[in-house]
């Protein structure tokens, strides 16, 4: 199979303005653990000076795919196109050992299937129910099941119709992030379709080198969205949204969309300090940085810190913290320990496995702020309630 695209890699002139822009760099200064350092071995893979082996496989596996570098490059390198067909050629050309091989089939096997984690979440919530130790720090302390209608009617006059994108992961385990958006959409006039058909986006598969299967679904997606006749698909997960806007110029991140909408429904004061948190592939590949503060900066009585190195990934990244654990760790660390010297009221983001990731991170440290997303709190202004209730 071929790899990435010569002219993709031609781009890059090696100027390392990357370099301090990239998490693995920043944690261990190695040059082949950068993008300019991972884009020269995939020169020099296309160009058989290499072989692609196990520790050639490793500099790759290593690379989170959150694209900082790609806001941070002056050239314009599409290093995330690069880092998928790359992805792409290790899983037709690599072999992996046994184990991984099972692991990472066990992942990308039942993560998209919402049946599955269906399934999974009936047996986690009898397990929590017993009050047994939790069997991983990333699985959530399930709350009641908040299930989205078909259609969430718009109150008062209605200002568009838009499809609800669920998610796979969010739908099970955290559903009242879908139950939030949904409140919040029909508040500001909004009919809100959600097909209950709808799978995985393909997200995590295609960031896991398997591209055939992920467009396969993804284009299933958009076409159950285009037969419902939305006219924008929202997103509320940074790298779902990135994903599927790389397919359809429909799909609009909750933050961006209600920004253009404008707002129309009453705020109620929200009185906490919030500390933000940018997900990598909403502030780097869909470019929605100022749309999140702008909604939390409308919200009476409510203030919003800045987390220091609010570039750097927490180390979630897909299924990064499953599969590379301990960098992850480090990362989600690293991230931790800036927001317990802010001491906030609660961290907000706009992607569920930050979401995850954030609060094990915090819970290692003994830090107590809970982690929401940005539509929560603003959901909780507008019912007049605490996020979280």
């Amino acid at each position: 199979m071929p790899g990435p695209n010569p002219d993709l890699i031609n781009q890059c002139v090696h100027c390392g303005f990357c370099l301090q822009a990239c998490p693995t760099y920043v944690l261990w200064g190695n040059e082949m653990d950068s993008p300019r350092g991972r884009i020269y071995l995939m020169k020099m893979a296309s160009e058989d000076t290499v072989p692609i082996d196990t520790k050639w496989v490793g500099h790759m596996d290593a690379c989170l795919g959150c694209v900082s570098c790609m806001t941070a490059c002056p050239s314009g390198v599409d290093y995330g196109k690069l880092i998928e067909e790359t992805r792409a050629q290790i899983e037709q050309v690599y072999r992996r050992p046994a184990v991984e091989r099972l692991y990472r089939w066990a992942i990308l096997n039942t993560f998209p299937r919402v049946g599955l984690l269906r399934i999974l979440r009936s047996f986690l919530a009898a397990y929590q129910k017993l009050g047994l130790p939790a069997l991983s720090k990333l699985m959530p302390k399930l709350g009641p099941r908040e299930d989205v209608a078909g259609v969430t009617p718009a109150q008062v006059v209605q200002r568009a119709r838009v499809g609800l994108m669920l998610g796979c992961v969010q739908r099970e385990f955290l559903p009242e992030i879908n139950a939030a958006t949904a409140r919040v959409l029909a508040a500001e006039g909004c009919e809100v379709v959600a097909p209950a058909g709808q799978g995985c986006c393909g997200a995590l598969l295609m960031h896991s080198g398997k591209d055939h299967e992920a467009e396969a679904l993804t284009r299933r997606m958009i076409a159950d969205f285009d037969a419902a006749g939305v006219d924008v698909i929202i997103t509320n997960a940074g790298g779902c949204g990135s994903h599927l806007k790389q397919f359809s110029p429909k799909c609009k991140d909750i933050a961006e969309f209600l920004v253009e909408l404008g707002p129309r429904a009453a705020r109620l004061p929200v009185q906490m300090r919030v500390a933000y948190h940018d997900s990598c592939h909403l502030q780097h590949a869909q470019k929605v940085r100022t749309q999140p503060r702008q909604l939390l900066a409308g919200i009476p009585g409510l203030t919003v810190e800045e987390i220091p190195e609010n570039t750097l990934c927490c180390g979630s990244a897909g299924i990064y913290n499953l599969v590379q654990p301990r960098t992850a760790d480090e990362l989600g660390d690293r991230k931790a320990s800036h927001i317990q010297a802010l001491a906030p009221d609660a961290v907000a983001t706009g992607n569920v496995g930050c979401i995850l990731q954030m609060r094990a991170a915090l819970d290692r440290r003994g830090q107590n702020s809970p982690v929401f997303h940005t539509i929560q709190i603003l959901d909780a202004s507008l019912r007049g309630t605490t996020p979280g209730r």
